[in-house]
């Protein structure tokens, strides 16, 4: 997935969370929201448990629906808390950094910052390749999993799943476009390279070579 050069300004630690928001915004305010997202195995977290020696874990489903959304003073002490604390990011919920994030190469950015910092233990989980195919089934999948009791089901309108739905066929599409357009710059980096030795070589012919009187002519 190619990387937006856009998204480095938009990724910044904070309270000691990595945290992703929309281009220009600064430094978010504590009630700005955000959802908190397992970048390695693409999942949102929807609460949080403790286990037997009394860590705090955040549980998290593979859904973007089912996700809870929390005030960034909030998702960051979860994450810093946490007993995996590098592999969360505190997402913005702001359509711009949403775009950046899931489609302009956020994702793979944060991942290749939180694998600096991940140790053994905390990466525990298979990683999950960032396919069009793994985040449209991120962003579409309503049901939350089965060990989740009817009372705590989200309760989603038929209006939400039209939203959710193409909220992720715009994401696919922009994952699409931008790899045409990755590949395009590809193309015409590689083209000014080629125009420059070729202009290069002409410059050597006309000039002539040593011990030869006068320049070559081009026909």
């Amino acid at each position: 997935m190619p990387t937006n050069t856009n998204t480095e300004s938009c990724i910044r630690n904070e309270r000691g969370a990595l945290v992703f928001s929309a281009p220009g915004s600064g430094r978010l305010r504590d009630g700005s929201r955000v959802q908190i997202v397992d970048v390695f195995t693409l999942q949102v977290a929807t609460g949080y448990t403790r286990d037997p020696q009394g860590r705090l874990l955040l549980e998290a489903q593979p859904s973007v629906a089912a996700g809870r959304s929390w005030s960034l003073a909030k998702a960051a002490q979860l994450i810093r808390n946490d007993a995996r604390p590098h592999r969360w990011v505190a997402l913005e919920l702001n359509k711009r950094a949403w775009g950046l994030f899931w489609a302009g190469g956020g994702l793979q950015r944060c991942r290749e910052l939180l694998a600096d910092r991940v140790s053994e233990t905390e990466a525990c989980s298979a990683l999950v390749p960032a396919t069009p195919e793994a985040l449209l089934r991120l962003m579409v999948e309503l049901e939350p999993q089965e060990q989740h009791s009817e009372r705590t089901k989200p309760r989603v309108s038929a209006w939400a799943l039209i939203g959710w739905t193409s909220l992720a066929w715009l994401t696919l599409l922009g994952m699409t476009v931008a790899g045409f357009w990755g590949a395009l710059e590809r193309q015409e980096r590689k083209l000014d390279r080629l125009l420059q030795q070729a202009n290069q070589t002409k410059d050597l012919i006309q000039r002539g070579r040593p011990g030869i009187h006068g320049p070559l002519t081009i026909r």
